[in-house]
């Protein structure tokens, strides 16, 4: 892990592997869980992984208020590095911050691969189309995120459960309030002009394969993967056949 600055901020990123360019924006919860994933990508791309300021165990800068104002420092990263033909990878809440990057500027990218992101709202007013997790016990959380995986917080040591606890912060303090979504991110998707695919496990709790069916209707040259036996992290569940589904995204 290395620190670097980009536009003023601090942001701490790790580069792994070698291959064409994919920037990964990492999820919300259990960030050790998903080391295995991203040993596996560095093996067919040369993975850039920053840590999402605040994620990180600092206090986001002050200008730093929701999911737009990340996609702005990503952008920035992806300028500062010179990168192109980049394949942009995000799950769930990193899935998110790649759709408002997608919107904003393809310029440097070569497709965009969203494992179960949130972030758009498609259901109505009083619906929701994301489980609050805030408001279930741990137990009901793990088995809301995971569908065969057993995740035991009585197993972690005392960094990976403070990185729990941090996680759950700094996801409340960027998606809080609408909850979980940019209202006005779905009238901006048609702006995507990038090949998109979305990896969706089967026995999502969190977020449903249904609600993902419907994102993909919304997006324009959008391909739609089940992975059957996974929750709503596939790349800790079935690392193998989430790996495949980008492979074959990327003509590999």
């Amino acid at each position: 892990m290395k620190r670097i600055s980009v536009a003023g901020i601090e942001l701490d990123i790790d580069i792994r592997g070698n291959g064409p360019p994919m920037l990964y924006l990492h999820p919300e919860h259990y960030a050790h869980l998903h080391e295995p994933f991203i040993n596996k990508l560095a093996e067919h791309w040369r993975v850039f992984v920053p840590r999402h300021p605040g994620f990180d165990g600092r206090w986001p800068p002050s200008q730093f208020q929701n999911v737009g104002d990340l996609s702005y420092l990503y952008l920035d990263l992806l300028d500062q590095l010179d990168l192109v033909e980049v394949t942009l990878l995000g799950a769930s809440f990193g899935g998110w911050i790649s759709l408002e990057m997608a919107v904003r500027n393809t310029m440097r990218l070569k497709s965009l691969e969203l494992i179960a992101p949130i972030g758009v709202k498609l259901g109505d007013r009083e619906k929701f189309d994301f489980a609050d997790l805030s408001a279930l016990p741990d137990d009901e959380v793990a088995s809301a995120l995971f569908s065969e995986t057993i995740v035991d917080l009585g197993k972690f040591n005392e960094t990976q459960l403070l990185g729990v606890a941090q996680d759950r912060q700094f996801l409340a303090y960027y998606g809080w309030k609408p909850h979980l979504h940019n209202p006005s991110l779905a009238y901006w998707l048609h702006r995507i002009d990038v090949p998109i695919r979305l990896i969706w496990g089967q026995n999502d709790g969190y977020v449903k394969s249904d609600y993902g069916l419907h994102l993909a209707e919304r997006l324009r040259d959008a391909e739609f993967c089940a992975i059957p036996g996974a929750g709503h992290y596939p790349q800790i569940e079935k690392l193998d056949e989430t790996i495949s589904a980008l492979l074959v995204s990327a003509g590999g």
